[in-house]
């Protein structure tokens, strides 16, 4: 598509998909339903009077499609971006996680496991504030549980000196 077409083609989509969504656009379609129930009594309520909103909604449906997913592609794309630029910036982050959408189901399957273990393990935390990647959530993790088994067994007393 030349540059030219692409910036109308964006511009329309952008102002259509903005038009499309506010109150007088949906005002405006209740109002033409509205008319065609009006408008049964004339025609008898033929066949016609009945083809001619399902050819207006299927044709309206038709071609909103292609601009909500146009305007929704786009979205996401933006909101990927934005969490891409997070990820990158934050010390710590996995830097795998920039251009996750990328992966296949499988593979988002099994980071989705992952980090269900990392829930699991954030909820046994009793601080809300505590933040992890995956790796560094199962060395801290395990780290606090060998610190807590060190301190049980240093506070417990010691055990019976053996029977003679």
């Amino acid at each position: 598509m030349t540059r030219k077409i692409r910036k109308s083609w964006e511009k329309f989509a952008r102002q259509a998909t903005q038009w499309t969504g506010r109150p007088a656009a949906f005002a405006i379609a209740v109002a033409i339903i509205v008319a065609w129930l009006a408008t049964g009594p004339i025609f008898h309520y033929s066949d016609t009077w009945q083809l001619v909103i399902n050819t207006g909604t299927t044709v309206v449906t038709f071609l909103m499609v292609f601009l909500i997913q146009h305007a929704q592609n786009k979205d996401t794309r933006a909101i990927e971006l934005k969490l891409n630029e997070l990820v990158a910036a934050m010390p710590g982050a996995s830097n795998r996680m920039i251009d996750v959408e990328a992966l296949s189901e499988q593979e988002l399957d099994t980071l989705h496991r992952f980090y269900r273990r990392l829930v699991a393990m954030a909820k046994k935390d009793t601080e809300l504030t505590t933040s992890h990647s995956v790796e560094e959530a199962a060395m801290r993790h395990a780290r606090k549980k060998k610190r807590e088994q060190q301190i049980e067994s240093a506070a417990a007393p010691p055990p019976p000196p053996p029977a003679p």
